[in-house]
């Protein structure tokens, strides 16, 4: 049997609400412009023809409660809170109505994005990696299984920036719904348990500095905390 040249990390363990266990992650997928006030404020116009997507490392995710640094080679950094789905099951080709089977739970995300890093790709029509994809970037709390959570409907989604609210709308305003995201990227990935799907993040982005504390929130699913410190 072949050995390795060396070892890697295991994969990052996201706490679960309740259970001593914790969700080993596999994949993070993140939709683009999945509200409408945010795709107006940044510029855009939602694609109604079809979702779109972008991916993150595991080793990007950051679980809750930490201080991190300020991210290298940006001046603008910003936050995204966004509602993320847990996948349990493998979903290949289905169709919305199977979708939902494949959920194992909800929970608060941040996804921080490099934001001048982000603008100079789309200026090149080149990918957003540099943007999306590095240290701390995809920041988890405490995932929530779906029957505690319940059904997906008007929750209330907010991020607040030391104590101001920065972000805050429904569930219930994305423009594709959480079946219609698994149903569609499962056309082209064999998702699976420890694949993290992040739905979007409303209007009300914005940028960071060092010292600031954020927490997401939304009802029914424990907070996601971070603190930004100074650069890395």
């Amino acid at each position: 049997m072949t050995e390795p040249l060396f070892d890697i990390p295991a994969p990052p363990l996201v706490p679960i609400e309740g259970d001593a266990r914790g969700y080993p992650v596999r994949r993070i997928f993140c939709v683009g412009r999945n509200y409408a006030a945010h795709a107006a404020e940044m510029g855009n116009e939602v694609d109604r023809e079809a979702p779109f997507y972008f991916t993150k490392s595991a080793h990007a995710l950051c679980l809750s409660g930490a201080t991190i640094a300020y991210p290298a080679g940006t001046e603008d950094c910003h936050h995204e809170m966004e509602f993320v789905v847990a996948m349990g099951a493998e979903a290949y080709q289905v169709s919305e109505a199977e979708a939902m089977d494949a959920v194992w739970g909800y929970g608060c995300g941040i996804d921080l994005t490099r934001r001048d890093l982000q603008g100079a790709a789309k200026e090149k029509r080149r990918p957003w990696d540099l943007g999306k994809d590095f240290e701390d970037a995809a920041i988890m709390g405490a995932l929530t299984p779906k029957a505690r959570f319940g059904e997906i409907g008007a929750q209330a989604l907010r991020l607040s920036v030391d104590g101001r609210v920065a972000q805050d709308a429904r569930l219930s305003e994305m423009v594709w719904s959480v079946p219609e995201i698994i149903a569609h990227l499962s056309r082209f990935y064999h998702l699976a348990p420890g694949d993290l799907i992040y739905t979007g993040t409303p209007a009300g982005v914005g940028p960071v500095v060092p010292g600031n504390r954020l927490k997401g929130e939304i009802d029914g699913l424990p907070p996601v905390e971070v603190t930004i410190g100074a650069g890395a």
